[in-house]
C-alpha cells in the first residue's frame, strides 16, 4: 500500500491592515503566502486550499491527500454541502484543479493537527 502524501492548507484573516493570508505545509516546509489583500477568513481558506492544489500540480504529485480544518470549505470542494455566491468561483477553480489532478482526497483535520493553521499562528504568536 502507498502512502499518501500529506499536505496542510489553512488560511487566515487579520484584521487592521494585516488582510487576508495562506499557508501551506508539505513535507515540513511552509509555504506562506502573507498580505493577500482585504477579504474574510472563508475567501482566505478557499485561497489556501487553491494554493495547496497548485503547489501539488507544480510537485508533479498524484498520491496526496489535503488537509485543512475549514469545515465549510472541505464540504463544499467535496459536494457535501452547496456553495453559493462568493464562493462559487472559487469552487469552480478547485474543481479545475482536482479534475486535472486526477481528484485527490480533501480531509478535515483538527485545528490543533493542522500543521499550516500552526505555521501562519507561529507568525503572529500572541
Amino acid at each position: 500500500m502507498t502512502t499518501r502524501l500529506k499536505i496542510y492548507f489553512d488560511g487566515g484573516y487579520r484584521p487592521g491592515g494585516g488582510g487576508m493570508e495562506t499557508a501551506v505545509v508539505v513535507r515540513g516546509q511552509a509555504h506562506i503566502q502573507p498580505d493577500l489583500g482585504e477579504g474574510t477568513s472563508v475567501t482566505a481558506e478557499w485561497l489556501a486550499l487553491l494554493q495547496a492544489l497548485r503547489l501539488v500540480q507544480a510537485l508533479g504529485e498524484t498520491n496526496v491527500v489535503l488537509l485543512g480544518d475549514a469545515v465549510a470549505v472541505i464540504d463544499r470542494a467535496n459536494g457535501v454541502l452547496k456553495a453559493r455566491g462568493a464562493c462559487l468561483p472559487h469552487l469552480a477553480a478547485v474543481r479545475d484543479l482536482t479534475a486535472a489532478l486526477g481528484s485527490p482526497m480533501i480531509r478535515y483535520v483538527k485545528r490543533a493537527q493542522n500543521l499550516a493553521g500552526i505555521a501562519l499562528s507561529r507568525r503572529h504568536p500572541r
